[in-house]
């Protein structure tokens, strides 16, 4: 069987504008869904791989996220004195990721159904793909509007179109990065390199996924796990 990554990013460095009042005075991944904070229901996914590492970037608020994340053994890469956005973010996170295949996760999201980490990990096929994302068919989304961001061929391989929503987990070669010129830029520019070179792949989830990423969210997170 091929290695798994050995390390994980979680994107925790946003400002959650979106959530408003919410986020005044503390940062979006610690706003609780059925009383525990965001990136708890991401960690408790990352325990089930464990032995990894485990990396989050922070910016806003940073020293809330810090003061929870030391008792769990993550490790922090700040984002000083600007947001580097997706891209940038892993990218300056690498000496502390090392330079093999990552897992990355979103820390907005709540899933129910298999681990998408192990999913991943039992897919990845790193002679054929530089990435593997966890997409949802729209109709299994709660939360989240918009026909899809891409489409799928027989392969697994991806494209852009409607159909499929990306979940917020993948793995991830990092090669590439080194490439762009700017300081903070989307992981999509990245993607958009790997299916020119027809290396961009997908999983489906076959479980149900709810965005976070309102208000509204929280409380359709809930119902989500209540069903569980």
């Amino acid at each position: 069987m091929t290695q798994s990554p050995q390390s994980i990013m979680m994107f925790a460095a946003g400002f959650g504008t979106r959530m408003g009042a919410l986020t005044r005075d503390k940062p979006k991944p610690l706003i609780e869904v059925a009383g525990k904070p965001l990136i708890d229901h991401a960690l408790d996914l990352v325990d089930e791989l464990r032995p990894i590492k485990v990396v989050a970037n922070a910016h806003y608020r940073a020293d809330q996220l810090e003061a929870h994340l030391a008792p769990k053994n993550v490790v922090l890469s700040r984002e000083e004195p600007d947001i580097l956005e997706t891209g940038g973010g892993l990218r300056a996170a690498l000496p502390l990721l090392g330079t093999k295949p990552v897992f990355t996760m979103n820390t907005d999201a709540i899933w129910a159904g298999p681990n998408p980490l192990k999913l991943l990990q039992e897919t990845w096929d790193p002679d054929r793909m530089d990435a593997l994302l966890m997409c949802i068919p729209v109709e299994q989304t709660i939360g989240h509007s918009g026909q899809g961001d891409f489409t799928i061929d027989e392969d697994g391989r991806i494209t852009r179109g409607p159909s499929l929503i990306y979940g917020g987990a993948q793995i991830l070669k990092t090669d590439g990065l080194r490439a762009f010129q700017q300081k903070a830029f989307s992981l999509n520019l990245l993607w958009d390199q790997m299916h020119n070179q027809k290396r961009l792949f997908a999983v489906q989830y076959p479980g149900r996924w709810c965005d976070v990423g309102r208000p509204e969210g929280i409380a359709m997170a809930e119902g989500l796990l209540a069903d569980v």
